[in-house]
């Protein structure tokens, strides 16, 4: 695979594709966007350690575009600078369907969200951030804009158990009305699928196929990407969440890591409550 100059693209399975230089040169485009396009408000950055390694995990809105992903991103460089590591789990098929964007993408620290490359970023020392919801989260319908979505996907928890590592949720208010999710027809589209009819686009199951009101589009159907409407984002970075046990053991107990999951979730949607009504009482 490679990219329109021919040379090929950076595939995510490595830690050194990192480029601080790179993050560098696209701040000021970011900082455009932050306080002029989405008008960012965020707090609770005090809650990140100076120096101790943390895995982020979040809830991302706003279509493919997850405005609110971008800004989160942008606040951690400008406050801790490019050099302090952070990398970011980023779907696989990105690499299938925009090799250019993911290209990008690796140069400001993502990588496969693939076990091996998570575990070697923590030990490493680093940072991680991960969207457990994926698909189901960023195109969740409007309605649902202010619910925790993490799809049932637990490997995160067993993640910070194994590598015995604090879990911090960042959330945000703002970056799903950037688009309007108006339901989701996965399962008529997995029909036509089966019978023929309807190709998945590059042969990828999308896991969601919304219908939504958004920008370039005006209608938008299927998970094709956005350009997001100038809304105001309010990010918020929560309290650290820490597990009574950690180990393989702990990683491989499925009651108690099922419970985790649920504290982290229920915990979550807690704070997203709070920062609803924080973010209505500033308007």
């Amino acid at each position: 695979m490679k990219l329109k100059d021919n040379s090929p693209v950076r595939q995510g399975w490595s830690l050194g594709d990192r480029n601080p230089e790179f993050i560098a040169s696209m701040m000021p485009y970011w900082e455009w966007f932050y306080r002029y396009y989405f008008r960012v408000k965020t707090d609770g950055w005090e809650h990140i350690p100076t120096e101790e390694q943390v895995l982020l995990v979040g809830s991302h809105n706003g279509g493919l575009a997850s405005p609110d992903t971008a800004m989160m991103m942008y606040d951690w460089f400008r406050r801790f600078g490019t050099e302090r590591l952070v990398y970011g789990l980023m779907h696989q098929s990105v690499w299938t369907i925009n090799p250019d964007l993911a290209d990008l993408a690796v140069q400001t620290g993502a990588v496969r969200a693939h076990p091996k490359m998570a575990i070697a970023a923590l030990q490493k020392g680093a940072s991680v951030l991960v969207y457990p919801g994926g698909a189901q989260d960023v195109f969740r319908p409007y309605s649902e804009r202010y619910k925790i979505e993490l799809a049932g996907r637990k490997g995160f928890i067993k993640l910070a158990l194994r590598e015995k590592v604090t879990i911090i949720p960042v959330i945000a208010v703002g970056a799903h009305e950037t688009l309007m999710v108006l339901g989701d027809c996965y399962q008529q589209a997995k029909q036509l699928h089966e019978w023929g009819m309807l190709p998945w686009l590059y042969n990828i199951d999308p896991q969601v196929f919304p219908i939504y009101l958004g920008l370039p589009w005006g209608v938008g159907v299927g998970p094709v990407p956005n350009f997001p409407l100038p809304i105001s984002i309010y990010t918020r970075i929560c309290p650290p969440i820490v597990f009574e046990r950690y180990g393989r053991k702990a990683a491989n107990d499925r009651v108690y890591v099922d419970y985790c999951y649920e504290l982290v979730r229920s915990k979550m949607q807690q704070e997203l409550d709070q920062l609803v009504m924080d973010s209505q009482q500033d308007c």
